[in-house]
């Protein structure tokens, strides 16, 4: 059986937080943070129990087209000036043979509201430079309105350029300390 357990670091140059949201109701708009830290502490050997936290600055946002970017740092949308940081914080980890949940309050534009991932512990595996290296993928859904993210540009159709719904997806490595 793989131990799990130990205090681990994001390695954020082999860590993704992504993102995907529903544009003008015909195709999904992908994104990404350049810019977080985070720990994952793992106090079951199963990875059944323990916590994580992480920090993600809002302004390193990415979606691959640099006017949608600004527009999404502003006012509008993360309003950066004002909310620079999005955290989460886990609150309950449900991991059975490295598959479950992990929930926590997650913090956007200064509104809190708990969110469920969905987890797999892809595995522990000592690297060529001799750090042990646990990956992870996470995947959950929250609505941006939730968390005061509401811009709205109405299509002639009656349906929004935005969607509500956006997809989290995280494929992680971590470093133990």
């Amino acid at each position: 059986m793989t131990d799990f357990s130990g205090n681990y670091a994001i390695d954020p140059a082999h860590t993704l937080i992504g993102f995907s949201v529903r544009h003008a109701m015909v195709t999904k708009v992908r994104g990404r943070f350049d810019d977080f830290e985070g720990s994952v502490e793992i106090s079951a050997a199963d990875g059944s129990a323990g916590k994580a936290q992480a920090t993600i600055k809002a302004t390193s946002v990415d979606t691959n087209d640099s006017d949608r970017d600004n527009h999404v740092r502003s006012a509008d949308f993360f309003d950066v000036e004002n909310y620079p940081e999005i955290t989460f914080t886990s609150t309950e980890v449900s991991i059975e043979g490295g598959e479950g949940t992990v929930t926590g309050d997650l913090t956007i534009k200064g509104t809190t509201k708990p969110v469920t991932l969905d987890v797999e512990l892809v595995g522990v595996e000592e690297d060529p430079f001799g750090n042990t290296r646990l990956g992870f993928e996470a995947k959950g859904t929250i609505n941006r309105t939730d968390f005061g993210v509401d811009f709205q540009a109405p299509l002639k159709s009656g349906g929004m350029l935005v969607g509500e719904k956006i997809t989290l997806e995280i494929e992680g490595s971590v470093i133990k300390q």
